[in-house]
C-alpha cells in the first residue's frame, strides 16, 4: 500500500473514476464536491470505444449498462417532422452518432460513487479556498476552515474548474469559445416520444428531445450560434432570456419546448467550448477531465476523455512509485493525441452546425481523413496492464 494521499476537486464523473483507480492502486483519497449532494440527471453522454474497455476493467460493465438510457436511435427531421436521416445505436459496432452505452450524466456519475464510497471519503458541500505546495505536499484551506495536506491534489472540477484558475491562471487563457450554445432541460414526455431521439437542425441552430428511463419525461436539447458568449454560467434567468431569444421563431416543437422553461427542475446552459493547455501539471497539481481538455460536447468524447484519463493518470503515478513528475510526464504523453483528435472532432463538428444562412457553402469533407481522425478519437490511446502495480481487486 502507498499511502499517499490524495485529494481531487469534483465528484461529477473524472473525480469518481479518477478515485477508483487511486483507491486500487493503494491510495488515501478524499473527493471535495461544492455541490451539496451528487447532481441527478443532466445531459446524456456517451462511452465509446476504448472507453467501454476502460468501464469493464473497472469491473463495471453490467452496472453501467444497466443505467443505460436505452435510446434505439435517432431521427433527424425537417420543421414539419418528416424523418430526414435515420442513425441506429447498433452502427458501427455501438460507436456510432448514437453510442450502445449512453447513460444519463447523473446516473454514471452515480455508478461511480456507489463503487468507491466504501474506500473513498467523499465531503460534499465544500470547496478548496486556499492551496499552497511545496516540494513535499500540498497544504489545502477549504471553505469550511478545514485545513489538511495531501501529498497531491487533482482538479476535476469541469470547464469552470475554480482549481484550474488558482493554480494555472485565469479561465480567459485556457476556454476557447466554438461558436455555440447549448442548453438542455428535462420536459414532460408530451411528444409521444420512445425510444428514438428526434433532432431538427436549421442555418446554425436546432432543437431536439431524446428519450429518459422515465418514459414521463423527455430531454429537450437546444442550441444556437453565438460568436461570443458573457453570460455567468450561475445566472439562471439570465440564461433562461437569452436561450427565448435566440430561438424565438425557430419551429417545429420549439414553442412547446420552451413553454416548459420555467417549471424545469434542472435547466443547464453553456457555451460550447474546449479547454487548451500546454501543461495539465503544476508541481503536485494536476488536472483531470473537462478541467485540462475539454473537448466539448460536441466531440461526442469527454465522458470517455475522462474516463481514460483517470485509468492513465492513476495508473502511471503507481507505476512510477507516485512520483508526480514522472507520472504526470507519462499521463500526458498517452493521453494527449487522445486528447487532440476527439478536440479535433469537436472543432470539426462546430464548424458544420454553426454554419449562418447566408455564409458560403463549405468545401466537401475529405471522407477518408474524418473516417481516420474518428477512430483515432474513439481507440487511439494504448492502455497498458499496470500489471506490475498494486490492485486491491486484482
Amino acid at each position: 500500500m502507498s499511502g499517499t494521499r490524495v485529494l481531487v476537486a469534483g465528484a461529477s464523473i473524472a473525480g469518481p473514476a479518477l478515485a477508483h483507480w487511486l483507491s486500487r492502486r493503494g491510495a488515501e483519497v478524499t473527493v471535495v464536491e461544492r455541490a451539496p449532494e451528487l447532481r441527478p440527471g443532466g445531459q446524456a453522454v456517451d462511452a465509446r470505444g476504448v472507453a467501454k474497455e476502460v468501464i469493464r476493467r473497472m469491473g463495471l460493465d453490467a452496472a453501467v449498462r444497466a443505467a443505460r438510457t436505452e435510446t434505439a436511435g435517432a431521427h433527424t427531421v425537417d420543421a414539419k417532422g418528416n424523418v430526414l436521416e435515420t442513425f441506429s445505436a447498433d452502427d458501427d459496432g455501438g460507436d456510432g452518432y448514437i453510442a450502445e452505452i449512453e447513460i444519463l450524466r447523473g446516473d454514471l456519475s452515480r455508478v461511480l460513487h456507489e463503487d468507491t464510497r466504501d474506500e473513498v471519503e467523499y465531503v460534499f458541500d465544500d470547496r478548496i479556498a486556499e492551496l499552497t505546495q511545496d516540494a513535499d505536499g500540498v497544504d489545502v484551506v477549504f471553505a469550511s476552515g478545514d485545513r489538511r495536506r495531501f501529498d497531491l491534489v487533482v482538479g476535476a472540477d469541469g470547464l469552470h474548474s475554480s482549481l484550474r484558475e488558482m493554480v494555472f491562471g485565469p479561465r480567459e487563457r485556457f476556454v476557447r469559445h466554438l461558436g455555440s450554445v447549448l442548453a438542455f432541460y428535462s420536459v414532460p414526455n408530451e411528444f409521444g416520444l420512445e425510444r428514438w431521439m428526434l433532432d431538427h437542425q436549421e442555418a446554425g441552430r436546432s432543437a431536439g428531445l431524446r428519450p429518459l428511463p422515465d418514459a414521463t419525461r423527455a430531454m429537450a436539447v437546444l442550441s444556437f450560434s453565438a460568436a461570443e458568449f458573457d453570460v455567468d454560467h450561475r445566472d439562471v434567468e439570465a440564461q433562461k432570456r437569452l436561450l427565448r431569444e435566440r430561438m424565438a421563431g425557430f419551429g417545429w416543437l420549439t414553442p412547446q419546448i420552451l413553454a416548459h422553461l420555467d417549471d424545469t427542475p434542472d435547466f443547464y446552459l453553456d457555451q460550447i467550448a474546449q479547454v487548451v493547455l500546454d501543461r495539465w501539471s503544476n508541481g503536485r497539481v494536476v488536472l483531470l477531465g473537462d478541467a485540462a481538455f475539454s473537448s466539448s460536447p460536441l466531440s461526442g468524447g469527454g465522458t470517455g476523455l475522462a474516463l481514460v484519463g483517470a485509468y492513465l493518470l492513476a495508473g502511471e503515478l503507481a507505476a512510477t512509485g507516485w512520483d508526480p513528475a514522472a507520472g504526470f510526464a507519462g499521463y500526458e504523453r498517452l493521453m494527449r493525441p487522445f486528447v487532440e483528435a476527439n478536440q479535433e472532432i469537436g472543432r470539426l463538428h462546430a464548424q458544420m452546425r454553426g454554419a449562418e444562412p447566408d455564409a458560403e457553402p463549405s468545401p466537401e469533407p475529405d471522407m477518408a481523413a474524418i473516417t481516420a481522425l474518428a477512430e483515432r478519437a474513439i481507440n487511439g490511446v494504448e492502455l497498458p496492464d499496470y500489471a506490475e502495480v498494486p490492485d486491491s481487486r486484482a
